[in-house]
This record gives structure tokens, C-alpha cells and sequence, in this order.
């Protein structure tokens, strides 16, 4: 591959390409590059570079003519080497958001040119003539384009064969597959009192995996919900986790069953309202108000089911064949994180057979619950109610309860 940066600061640029492993990498000819500097382009005599905008403002914009004309000459080496006319983009705060997925596109092309932008901008006309496409690295502004020329310069370059020392290098990392990257750990054992976690220790590759593709996910929910909201959509849960010898779903009959279920519930609400609820309203929630509210939702056409692992009840949910609505999907916090919870709501969807597209509501803070919804093909379809403390006194923030429709 070929890059080219049109820049007025090669010297800046041509010294991160020769360092560490781009320099390596340069040095072996596993890419070409080359740094242009704009003023040798110009044709005055001061080699200016720049000029007060039209229709006024502050600061200065660069000619077209000689960013023009490095493209000409960059077009014409490329031709020489029998290569395809570059790729040119133009790096400025007006371009659209780079990502990851950018970084893959661009490196499959054999003659890619950055242009750096400056003071003000570039002349438009120019932009429209020669530019493919404009990239931003992020929501900030910059003195000048080198930095994010260099940023998609070294995304790009690492990508090519033999550039990293292995394809895994750049596949387990952050965005590669739409995550964050789990967290490393290195020597030693024992940093100032921080251990390492055991799993890392035990030389099972596959639970290894398993934590890291668990701490990945949660480490993308927690701080970057946007692109977990993506990366759910696009990778659905399949298969859904086997039902295991001893697990089974059983009707709430007996009296028995119905304080089981409604210390499920009671339990379940707590934990999904800890964040969001006042003290007093947590207080409330005890195992006989729940029964009574389930015992008044079962009069109302709604039935319950327990989830029982050997013999004991660890996960409830809830379906009403009148409305098809799915409710009360909640798993004992010993038996939480072994996939009952998935389990156990398309167990709840196959009940309402007769209603193709059935609902259910959760809480736009119980992040976790709306992952594994959306993997399950569960799809957003408005606000339920809103929960606001200037109105509601159970209400500690501001939250919206959602309604999901199931779209398979």
C-alpha cells in the first residue's frame, strides 16, 4: 500500500512513520509512504500558503491551487507505478466521524492520500474537485490536520500484512468486532494489593476466553452504551442457552409456589430499582405486597411460572394470554449469569404462541436486561411511563420505562 499526506509539516509527519513499528514496518517496504509539503507547491513568491476568507471572519483559509497541484503530482507518481488514482481524503472537523470499520475500508485500497487541513479550513473548491470523502477524528477541533492524518494513517497502516506480528493483534482489539477490548494484565501477580483475576492464572483457554468475551461486553455496556446498543442488534443470541438436566419451568399452583414467586419478585424489583428508587419506596417492596400484587394480576388473566434448578425455585416470569404481554422476568441473584434469564423468556414468548409480536416493558437504567432483549430479537417501541422525582415520590432520577415488541 501507498499513503500520501499533503501537509505543511512533513517533517512532523515523516518522523512518526519511521518510528516504532510503522518505522519498522516502513523500513521492511511492507508500505510506502510519502510526505508533501504544500508550500513547494505554491506560485509566489513569499510561498504563501493561505489568505483572508470571503465574506470575512476571523483566521485564514489555504489556496486551492497548491493542494491542487500536489494532488496532480501525487496522481501522476502513482500512475508511474502503475498504481489506481488515489483515495483522497481531506481530514477536517466538518468530516464524518472515523471508525474502525473506516480504518478496514480505506486499508483495502493500494494508494490512499490524507490531506491536512489548517488555520480556518481549505478553499471548498478544492475539497469538491480531488476529495473522496472528509473524515473527523472526534467532536474537537485541532491547530491543524497532521495529528488526525497520522491518527488514520496508523489505523490504516497496521492493518497491512505484516505490519503487526499477528492478525490476532488487531482482531481481539477495541472495535475490531463492534466492543471494547477486555482488560490485560501483566507481572506481577500481585500489584499493591491487586490481584490479578484467577481465571487468568488457570491456563483453561476456553473459560479465559469465555471472562473475556463476558468482560468485553460489559466493559462496552457500561461505557459505551451506543455501540453495545449496535453490537446487540447485530449479533443475536443464538443458540439460546440448552435447558440442563435437573432445570425445569413449572405453573404457580400452590401456596408454596406463590411465596416463592413473590420473593422472586420482591427480590427482582429491588435490584432493578436500587439505583433509581428512593429509600422509602425500596422499603415497601417486601415479598407479601408482592403477592398481593401478583395475587391481583393473576385475577386480571396474568400466569406465573417458577424456573427450578434441582428442585428450587431461582428465576419467575410472567405472560397474559389476554394482552400478550411478557412481565416479572426475574432470576435469584445466586443463580443470575448462567443464561436462565434467556431461558426463560422465550420459554414465556412460545406460551403466547397466539400473539406473534408479544411486548414486555423494562427500565431504560436496567442496561443489562435491555441487551440481552435486543439480542433476543426484542425490538424498542416507545415509553411506557416516565418516572420523573419532580412529579413521583418513589422516583430517586429520572427514568423512562420502555416498551419492547418482539420482532424475531
Amino acid at each position: 500500500m501507498r499513503i500520501d499526506i499533503v501537509t505543511l509539516f512533513p517533517e512532523l509527519c515523516d518522523s512518526f512513520l519511521s518510528a516504532s513499528i510503522l518505522g519498522r514496518a516502513r523500513a521492511k517496504n511492507l508500505f510506502e509512504a510519502h510526505c508533501h509539503q504544500i508550500r513547494d507547491y505554491t506560485q509566489n513568491k513569499q510561498k504563501q500558503t493561505d489568505d483572508y476568507p470571503y465574506g470575512g471572519g476571523c483566521g485564514m483559509v489555504l489556496y486551492a491551487q497548491p493542494i491542487a497541484d500536489c494532488l496532480r503530482a501525487v496522481q501522476a507518481q502513482c500512475a508511474a507505478q502503475g498504481r489506481a488514482k488515489p483515495h483522497v481524503v481531506f481530514l477536517t472537523a466538518a468530516g464524518r466521524p472515523y471508525t474502525e470499520a473506516d480504518a478496514r475500508r480505506l486499508a483495502q485500497y493500494d494508494a490512499v492520500t490524507l490531506v491536512c487541513g489548517h488555520y480556518e479550513g481549505i478553499d471548498e473548491r478544492v475539497i469538491e474537485a480531488f476529495g473522496d470523502e472528509e473524515i473527523s477524528i472526534g467532536d474537537y477541533v485541532l491547530t491543524g490536520g497532521e495529528l488526525a492524518s497520522l491518527v488514520v494513517a496508523d489505523s490504516v497502516l497496521r492493518l497491512q500484512p505484516g505490519v503487526l506480528a499477528e492478525e490476532k493483534g488487531y482482531q481481539d482489539e477495541s472495535y475490531w468486532d463492534g466492543l471494547l477490548e477486555y482488560p490485560q494484565y501483566t507481572r506481577p501477580e500481585v500489584w499493591e494489593g491487586r490481584a490479578v483475576p484467577p481465571v487468568l492464572l488457570t491456563g483453561d483457554h476456553q473459560k479465559i476466553d469465555a471472562w473475556r468475551a463476558a468482560q468485553s461486553r460489559t466493559r462496552t455496556r457500561l461505557r459505551r452504551p451506543d455501540l453495545y446498543a449496535r453490537w446487540c442488534e447485530t449479533h443475536p443470541l443464538t443458540p439460546l442457552p440448552k435447558w440442563k438436566r435437573g432445570e425445569n419451568a413449572r405453573l404457580v399452583k400452590n401456596d408454596d409456589q406463590w411465596q416463592a414467586a413473590a420473593a422472586l419478585y420482591a427480590e427482582g424489583l429491588r435490584t432493578v430499582c436500587a439505583d433509581v428508587c428512593t429509600v422509602a419506596y425500596l422499603e415497601t417492596l417486601t415479598p407479601q405486597a408482592c403477592r398481593e400484587k401478583l395475587d391481583a394480576e393473576r385475577r386480571g388473566g396474568w400466569a406465573f411460572y417458577l424456573h427450578y434448578t434441582g428442585g428450587a425455585a431461582d428465576g419467575m416470569v410472567g405472560v397474559c394470554h389476554k394482552t400478550g404481554e411478557i412481565a416479572h422476568l426475574f432470576v435469584a441473584e445466586p443463580a443470575r449469569g448462567k443464561g436462565i434469564g434467556a431461558k426463560m423468556l422465550d420459554f414465556a414468548r412460545k406460551k403466547l404462541a397466539e400473539h406473534p409480536h408479544p411486548t414486555l416493558t423494562v427500565l431504560d437504567a436496567n442496561t443489562r436486561a435491555l441487551a440481552l432483549y435486543r439480542r433476543m430479537g426484542w425490538r424498542p417501541a416507545g415509553v411506557a411511563a416516565v418516572y420523573d422525582p419532580a412529579s413521583d415520590p418513589t422516583a430517586a432520577v429520572y427514568t423512562q420505562e420502555l416498551r419492547l415488541r418482539y420482532e424475531g
